[in-house]
């Protein structure tokens, strides 16, 4: 056997061939076809030693290999298009805009160091966190939960009008219909009055947008930018990572963030969808700095440009929270946003109530759920009955018959979609952001996340749970044994594809 192969390679290299028997004398345009085929292998064993160094998990490790070398022809290129752990351009420009920005433009901890949060128990278990974020717990800020899209946009559409200075703003989809017609001409009217207007959005996200919608923006002075995440050399062909933020900021005072993107669907206008439930956060104080710091390095990397921004932090009004903002992504040196809720469920004592759209959790965040079950931590999930991804739906099934019998209940909500991304750890600290509890936001999306310290928060955050709790229906046990085998495989399947999608 290894005779026969030795002599189809020297064929293909085009050595001459000494009379071998059972080895065929191969044509050009056969020898072409070998070629091709050996490449692919080739390639696919070089890349079986990539995914085996760097695979996000050993499951996904496991699931290229084996598909690298069985099928190569179609997995080779899938896997550098999808199978990438590490956003490493990102990882470069990153230092690059740290250093400019933290030197070039003055932005230092001694403009927040007045509000950082000291002897506080809400500190006293976050450090982790903060270590996470590389930004601390920051007072003097206020908030305002946005339950629906009317709420949402109109708390920005009046933020943008009141703008003075600059307006931010970046989304992973905008819409050319209704509601994005209007947020267009919103930016388009303050960059006509002379405000610097500047707008990221996510090219594969917002793939239908069409450059009609750019160009307006453009020509009356907005600047705008994709996300590029197929930027540089090493990146042609990569679409896995993506910019899933949702941020608006004004003058470095105002910062709105949360699940809603721009749509008619936000609003509950879509007749595939129907109800859209979602959650989003307007923030007042000294957080909007870290806001508008995670803003400027995703633009940095966009338009390798600094905009010229207001970095001194203005304290709200009304309030004196303790907020962290924890941006997240593939460029970062640890799987933050995974890590950061395994933290938040592991120091929780009373309750963890947490909504996602998602609900596909790696191992870490499973075992954590399943401890916290265990001491007693009152452990309630609510996501939707109806989904924009079945792949998910699906996946779903494959697990939660164990965290149920542990006493963990699992809400489905009945009203609609249910979009939001938020939770609640006992009765001291709260979360809205944009994180699912899916792989792709574990490690593959860049994501932002608002810690909100104080019981007020919590308990207004509390009251909109209950009010979702109380539009859903409980899975059980029983409904899940009842699936039909061909189901529950396929839910098998789906969880096992979790780790490589």
């Amino acid at each position: 056997m290894f005779k026969k192969i030795s002599a189809l390679i020297r064929q293909v290299a085009g050595k001459p061939l000494p009379a071998i028997p059972g080895v065929p004398v191969l044509s050009k345009r056969r020898r072409a076809a070998v070629a091709i085929l050996l490449m692919f292998h080739l390639m696919g064993a070089l890349s079986s030693l990539d995914a085996l160094m760097s695979s996000r998990t050993s499951q996904g490790s496991i699931a290229w290999i084996i598909s690298l070398n069985t099928f190569p022809y179609v997995t080779v290129p899938v896997y550098w298009i999808f199978g990438r752990p590490k956003f490493q351009g990102y990882v470069i420009s990153r230092r690059e805009t740290d250093s400019d920005l933290w030197l070039k433009h003055q932005l230092k901890m001694s403009s927040v160091d007045r509000f950082q949060l000291h002897n506080s128990r809400i500190r006293g278990n976050m450090q982790a966190v903060e270590s996470l974020a590389k930004m601390p717990f920051l007072t003097g800020n206020d908030i305002e939960y946005l339950v629906d899209g009317q709420q949402k946009f109109d708390s920005i559409f009046a933020g943008i009008r009141e703008a003075e200075d600059y307006v931010l703003a970046q989304y992973y989809i905008i819409r050319n219909d209704d509601i994005g017609q209007q947020f267009q001409q919103a930016l388009i009217d303050k960059a006509r009055q002379g405000v610097a207007v500047y707008l990221l959005y996510d090219e594969i996200g917002s793939y239908r947008l069409g450059r009609p919608y750019l160009r307006q923006l453009e020509q009356a002075g907005v600047k705008v930018r994709p996300f590029h995440s197929t930027k540089g050399p090493g990146n042609r062909f990569q679409l896995n990572f993506r910019n899933h933020r949702k941020l608006v900021i004004t003058d470095g005072k105002h910062a709105w963030l949360g699940g809603a993107n721009i749509g008619d669907e936000y609003l509950g206008q879509s007749l595939r969808y129907g109800n859209w439930r979602d959650t989003h956060l307007k923030l007042t104080g000294p957080a909007v700095m870290s806001v508008q710091l995670s803003f400027v390095e995703d633009w940095y990397w966009s338009s390798d440009m600094i905009p010229e921004l207001n970095w001194e932090p203005v304290v709200a009004e009304r309030g004196d929270l303790p907020i962290l903002i924890l941006p997240s992504g593939p460029a970062d040196r640890h799987e933050t946003a995974s890590l950061m809720m395994q933290h938040m469920i592991h120091s929780a004592v009373e309750r963890f109530w947490i909504s996602s759209p998602y609900f596909v959790p790696d191992e870490g965040v499973l075992s954590a759920l399943k401890l916290a079950a265990l001491r007693g931590v009152d452990v309630r999930i609510l996501i939707p009955e109806r989904t924009d991804n079945y792949l998910v739906y699906l996946a779903a099934y494959a697990f939660v018959a164990p965290l149920i019998e542990l006493g963990i209940e699992i809400h489905r909500y009945q009203d609609g979609v249910l979009h939001s991304k938020s939770f609640l750890v006992d009765h001291l600290i709260s979360s809205v952001g944009t994180v699912n509890l899916d792989n792709r936001s574990f490690r593959l999306n860049f994501e932002i996340t608002a810690l909100i310290g104080g019981e007020e928060p919590n308990q207004r955050l509390e009251q909109i749970f209950q009010h979702d709790f109380d539009r859903s229906r409980i899975m059980t046990v029983e409904e899940i044994e009842n699936k039909s085998l061909f189901f529950r495989a396929l839910s098998r399947a789906a969880y096992l594809m979790a780790p490589v999608l």
